[in-house]
């Protein structure tokens, strides 16, 4: 009797998880991605400063993941689906499913774009990027997230000569997060020695992505003076899903896939959605929020034709904003208090015993 096939589409963080949470079922696992292994999109501040630390923890070769040793892996672009038929088009392969796992993610500035990656590609990228501001003497970060917020402080304290300036639209900056989020930030902020621009709303064309990282001078669509900088890092949010392989319907108003309480895909069978493409909630929170083994159970109850559970988002965002700091890493839960891992911990409990082994069930060294 033939195993049902589980395509996942997409093999971001979400995607991987869902798709080792599955591997070792009743299923036959094939993984699709543009990447050449897990590139993650988390800590970007991290990512710029201190490259090769990043890349330790969060570009992971898909060949090193043990509980992917019995899944297909194409390295290849999507360019289509095919609901009728039960199948996905990769260049100018057509691979079928049984379930298909929609999981591509989204593109926000030049650390998530969508396109085909080769090791090399994705080497020389971090290397331009991490050499563009350590060559700056004047480092400008827009935006008011956390990637914005982690890179601000990332790059001071990497680079303590350098004048670092965190401009942002609102009051505070992380306005997804509990407040009390802010107050723990701007004091490290401060202590780093970042210059913080609150009320500074960037003057930008509609389809400026922020894909690269430019220099100033940036003007202000709230009426400041212009603000110069060798060096200018945009992250202001403006996420554009992958989903243009994906026929119309399954989107919504803003090219997002929808999605049922149970990541459900409504009108397409067998279809699910997962991580920053899925309309699960405003915040899209399922990317963050271990949405991945609720996702992996429900497929499987799909395919023993039993009821599936609901996924509740949060209300706050939470998890890490500031990136490993000299003292540690600070994980915030949606309270916004904060959790320190000493320094020593990071890399001799949390990471391997934590993540590389009770999330990613087994990481081989490198």
């Amino acid at each position: 009797m033939r195993r049902p096939r589980v395509v996942v589409a997409g093999l971001g963080d979400s995607g991987l998880l869902t798709a080792i949470h599955l591997a070792r079922a009743d299923v036959d696992v094939v993984g699709i991605s543009s990447k050449p292994g897990l590139v993650s999109g988390q800590e970007l501040g991290l990512r710029l400063a201190r490259p090769e630390a990043w890349a330790r923890d969060y570009r992971i070769g898909f060949d090193r993941f043990r509980r992917l040793d019995h899944a297909e892996l194409v390295h290849g672009e999507l360019t289509g689906l095919d609901l009728a038929a039960g199948s996905v088009t990769v260049g100018p392969r057509s691979i079928g499913y049984d379930v298909l796992v929609v999981a591509t993610g989204v593109s926000n500035g030049f650390w998530r774009l969508p396109g085909f990656q080769t090791d090399a590609d994705v080497t020389t990228s971090l290397a331009a990027d991490h050499a563009r501001l350590g060559a700056a003497a004047d480092i400008l970060v827009v935006g008011g997230g956390a990637a914005a917020v982690s890179t601000a402080l990332q790059t001071a304290t990497r680079w303590p000569a350098a004048s670092v300036t965190l401009a942002f639209p609102g009051e505070r900056a992380l306005p997804q997060h509990h407040p009390r989020v802010w107050d723990v930030a701007r004091r490290r902020l401060d202590r780093a020695g970042v210059v913080l621009r609150p009320g500074h709303r960037a003057d930008v064309p509609d389809d400026f992505a922020g894909d690269e990282i430019t220099t100033g001078p940036v003007a202000w669509a709230s009426g400041q003076a212009a603000t110069d900088a060798d060096a200018v890092v945009w992250a202001i949010g403006r996420v554009r899903p992958n989903t243009g392989w994906l026929p119309p319907e399954l989107l919504d108003d803003a090219g997002f896939v929808r999605v049922e309480p149970t990541l459900r895909v409504p009108g397409a069978d067998g279809v699910f959605a997962i991580g920053d493409v899925a309309a699960t909630d405003a915040l899209r929170s399922s990317a963050r929020n271990r949405a991945d083994r609720l996702l992996a159970a429900n497929i499987r109850a799909h395919l023993a034709e039993r009821p599936l559970r609901a996924y509740e988002p949060p209300r706050r965002r939470w998890g890490s904003v500031l990136g490993p700091e000299a003292d540690g890493l600070r994980v915030f839960a949606p309270s916004g208090h904060p959790f320190r891992f000493p320094a020593w911990s990071v890399h001799r409990v949390l990471q391997p015993w934590i993540v590389r082994r009770g999330i990613y069930r087994g990481v081989r060294s490198p």
